[in-house]
């Protein structure tokens, strides 16, 4: 029964992702399918282990729609016979298609998987609903509806403010989380931390983001994205009641800016580590899977999906915040990071401490595929035994998983 244990294992062995671009930016031309069949050709070149993939599952959001992962998969010269499907969680995307394929793997389905992520805000299409819809405008839309009781365009925006004002996190408070994401991230690429995961594509230099002058006299500067009566009105009675004076909080310094790129990780069953070390090729994976899981939240507090399903995943997997060595949240907003430097105090130290979301950005699609990559720099910089990475979806909901390194 240990042998069978083991063999259904899920590790992780190889992981890759583009620099991160800009809207408009250095990718601003490139189609997702091109971006991420480039960054694959790239992956099976380091890691010849990713031809051996079975499936292929991807992550994506403001695509052109349907089966972009097989599209990208198939442009990137991947066998016809390996199929591919693509998950849409929004922002959770990644981590959601690392979920499926882990329970691929641990069920007995499959031994290889190559789970992932692509985005390219840049190139996000216009839609337009059909004239009988209740919906539809002559522009169009491009931002889809993702709760019954709001179709803004501002969404993610209002929630972010709604749960800032309800928990009455300051602007100040949060830009002195924007200050530290851009100077952590500075400091991650001056060391080379992240260097052995992001491959340059298509002239790639950096990741765009990140700016290195970023202080809280700069962060004060910047206008506020919401006006004193449109916070009004996004609470109800009982909110408001909650909420202190209703000075808006949002800024384009404490909430992450939009992204392209693309980021993969290649999984296998310890069965597949075993035949790969018969065969002479022995593999020395980076981490072993601990746990995945989801959750479901309040959309209308989107944010704080990343810290239920944070919460979610280490009481599933019996562990306390305290065996925890680096905890990689997706910073879309930095009122997540305040949150959970309230609830987790002693936990700051090991919170995005090469930087978040905020500095680099995020890439809906693949945004939990940097997550875990960015893990695996902590964790390695820090010599730390396990990672908890999560991360917040448009709707309300959240995805997460439970990295473990393993011993020499």
């Amino acid at each position: 029964m240990a042998s069978e244990q083991n063999d259904r294992e899920v590790y992780l062995v190889g992981g890759l992702r583009t620099h991160l671009g800009l809207v408009n930016g250095i990718f601003k031309e490139i189609p997702p399918e091109r971006l991420g069949a480039a960054l694959l050709r790239q992956f099976c070149i380091r890691v010849p282990q990713a031809r051996q993939a079975q499936l292929i599952i991807g992550g994506n959001a403001v695509g052109s729609g349907g089966n972009l992962t097989r599209l990208l998969a198939l442009e990137a010269g991947i066998p016809a016979a390996v199929p591919a499907l693509t998950v849409d969680m929004q922002c959770a995307s990644a981590l959601a298609a690392l979920s499926l394929g882990y329970g691929q793997i641990r069920s007995g389905l499959l031994e290889v998987v190559l789970a992932g992520g692509v985005e390219s805000s840049s190139m996000q299409p216009r839609r337009v609903y059909q004239p009988w819809d209740e919906r539809y405008t002559p522009e169009g839309f491009m931002t889809a509806q993702f709760s019954p009781d709001t179709n803004s365009s501002r969404a993610m925006l209002e929630g972010a403010e709604r749960t800032a004002q309800v928990y009455q996190v300051s602007r100040a408070e949060m830009d002195r989380w924007a200050v530290r994401s851009h100077r952590k991230a500075a400091e991650a690429w001056k060391s080379g931390a992240l260097d052995p995961y992001v491959v340059s594509l298509f002239g790639s230099t950096r990741d765009e983001s990140i700016r290195n002058r970023m202080n809280e006299k700069l962060a004060r500067r910047m206008p506020a994205l919401f006006r004193p009566e449109e916070v009004e009105g996004l609470l109800t009675p009982e909110e408001r009641r909650k909420a202190g004076d209703g000075t808006p909080t949002l800024t384009a310094a404490n909430a992450c800016l939009t992204q392209d790129g693309a980021a993969f990780l290649l999984l296998c069953s310890g069965w597949q580590l075993e035949q790969w070390k018969r065969e002479g090729r022995t593999v020395q994976p980076l981490a072993r899977i601990g746990h995945v899981t989801t959750s479901g939240a309040d959309p209308r507090f989107s944010p704080l999906g990343a810290l239920e399903v944070g919460e979610k995943a280490l009481r599933e997997a019996g562990l306390a915040y305290g065996d925890v060595d680096d905890f990689e949240y997706n910073e879309a907003f930095a009122v997540i990071s305040a949150l959970f430097a309230r609830q987790h105090p002693d936990c700051v130290e090991r919170y995005l401490p090469l930087g978040g979301a905020l500095a680099y950005g995020h890439p809906y699609g693949c945004s939990g595929a940097v997550l875990v990559l960015h893990a695996l720099a902590a964790l390695k910089q820090k010599g730390g035994k396990r990672a908890l990475c999560a991360i917040a979806g448009a709707g309300g909901t959240g995805a997460a998983v439970i990295l473990e390194t393993i011993g020499e």
